[in-house]
């Protein structure tokens, strides 16, 4: 509707032009007047909000559209100019002359900004990569990346936070992403030194996926251990950061904390982000089912997700039901789906859990049972059932998964009363993480609270002061006299 209004009041523009291109091209030059105007202001926020104009108009990106925006943000003949131009496809001649005479309306820019240099790499990378021209995105990227290490400049932090972004898509969508292991280490080490924390935040961010992208968990683990602590500048980047740290704390088998970051990550990813949702249930389901627990149906059920959970829910539905029979089916049936989800390890994990839930639903149903009954209502198929089935009874009974006792002389497992659970200390136990939880999320909602600008440094003049105080007294009278005429 945004632009529909805007082809209106221009009808001259309208008229002699009337292909998508030119509207997009009025929208960059727009974008990088806000550029220029944030770059010499040294408002960050005006770079913020360019980067996110850039990304409505990400699919209208076009080659004949990037060149004559080029022509316009760039000094012609320059080596960036140069460079970026090789990297486009050749229009044909009627295009440019559109577009030519679109950019003619306005002067270009006579000396160009870092800040324009840099966003129009980040432009020509992000149409490469849409085209699926891995290789010279590659190359671009890398020729971004080397001109950014010469510029330190606070308004640059946000358009090299994308382009490192992009530097390592680029890599991993040709497979070679080991190879700038290196690159991402210097960098990182570079934004710490120069204080830009949304950097480090990102490059943390894309080193933790470089090393889990190879399984390299202990050295992912060390260089979180070590990096500065992570601010949480850009929510985007501290989702990422909770999913890897839950990935990792899943992997180190410290399911508690590694629940709390994946459902923390889901929780609070953006609505449209729906594959990273999927992926962040993914994992929290597992690790839920690796502590015992058994998710509500309803996150099986959200919006979009119910194919992709689908695997997910009918191998919650065997570790409920304790059937390991059901289990084996469910874990051959979707093997492949689980080994292109990179949790093929964790189902194995849970086959201890399946044995242990149907052991808990026979010592609910009964009170003496022998053993050999116990192996055939497992369905163990090991060479001697019984034996198995004597050590798993005794290890569960000293984890305290169920409240029974061992009589090896009969070879029977002996259950005891059921007690009232409300005589224990778990529900206050339940009531204290739930209340933490509040807590929680309350002081994340005071930490996440955005002022403006030097708002704490503004006084109220004496003039604005007396104004302000007559208004309140008017309107205190105006209401009191509307109670009045109310009785």
């Amino acid at each position: 509707m945004t632009q529909d209004v805007e082809m209106k009041e221009q009808p001259a523009l309208s008229n002699s032009i009337t292909s998508a291109g030119p509207s997009t091209l009025q929208h960059l030059k727009e974008i990088a007047s806000l550029i220029e105007t944030g770059a010499y202001a040294r408002e960050v926020r005006r770079i913020v909000r360019a980067i996110r104009l850039t990304i409505m108009l990400r699919r209208k990106l076009k080659s004949s559209v990037l060149c004559s925006f080029l022509n316009f943000a760039l000094v012609p003949g320059s080596e960036v100019h140069s460079r970026l131009s090789s990297y486009l496809p050749k229009e044909d001649e009627h295009d440019m002359e559109v577009d030519t005479a679109a950019s003619a309306t306005q002067a270009p820019v006579k000396h160009s900004l870092p800040e324009l240099d840099i966003y129009c790499y980040l432009l020509v990378l992000i149409f490469l990569i849409d085209q699926k021209r891995y290789n010279e995105a590659k190359a671009c990227s890398s020729a971004s990346v080397a001109r950014l290490k010469n510029l330190n400049r606070r308004t640059i932090d946000v358009l090299a936070a994308r382009l490192y972004f992009y530097y390592s898509l680029s890599y991993e969508l040709t497979g070679d992403l080991a190879e700038i292991r290196g690159n991402l280490l210097a960098l990182h080490r570079v934004a710490t030194l120069r204080h830009d924390e949304l950097g480090q935040e990102t490059l943390l961010n894309l080193l933790l996926r470089n090393y889990l992208h190879y399984n390299l968990y202990d050295q992912a683990e060390k260089l979180r251990s070590k990096a500065p602590r992570f601010e949480a500048h850009s929510n985007q980047q501290f989702c990422r950061y909770l999913f890897y740290l839950g990935k990792i704390r899943t992997i180190q088998l410290e399911y508690t904390d590694a629940k709390e970051s994946l459902l923390q990550a889901a929780r609070k990813a953006p609505v449209a982000a729906l594959g990273f949702r999927v992926q962040c249930n993914k994992w929290a389901v597992i690790v839920r089912l690796l502590l015992g627990e058994i998710p509500e149906r309803t996150v099986f059920m959200q919006k979009g997700m119910e194919k992709a959970l689908r695997p997910y829910f009918e191998l919650t539905n065997a570790v409920r039901v304790g059937d390991l029979e059901l289990f084996k089916t469910v874990a051959e049936k979707f093997s492949s789906t689980f080994s292109s989800d990179r949790t093929q390890n964790l189902i194995v994990r849970l086959r201890h859990n399946v044995i242990r839930t149907g052991l808990r639903n026979i010592s609910i149903s009964y009170s003496r049972i022998s053993l050999v009954d116990v192996a055939k209502k497992l369905r163990l198929d090991s060479a001697n059932p019984v034996a198995d089935a004597e050590s798993i009874v005794s290890k569960a009974i000293r984890d305290g998964a169920i409240d029974a006792t061992l009589d090896h002389a009969n070879g029977w497992m002996v259950s005891k009363e059921t007690g009232d659970i409300y005589s224990t200390n778990e529900p206050q136990i339940a009531f204290n993480s739930r209340i933490a939880f509040c807590l929680n999320m309350h002081n994340e909602a005071v930490r996440a609270l955005r002022f403006p600008p030097n708002s704490h440094k503004e006084k109220e003049s004496a003039e604005k002061r007396r104004e302000r105080q007559q208004q309140e007294q008017e309107l205190a009278k105006h209401i009191a006299e509307e109670d009045d005429d109310e009785f």
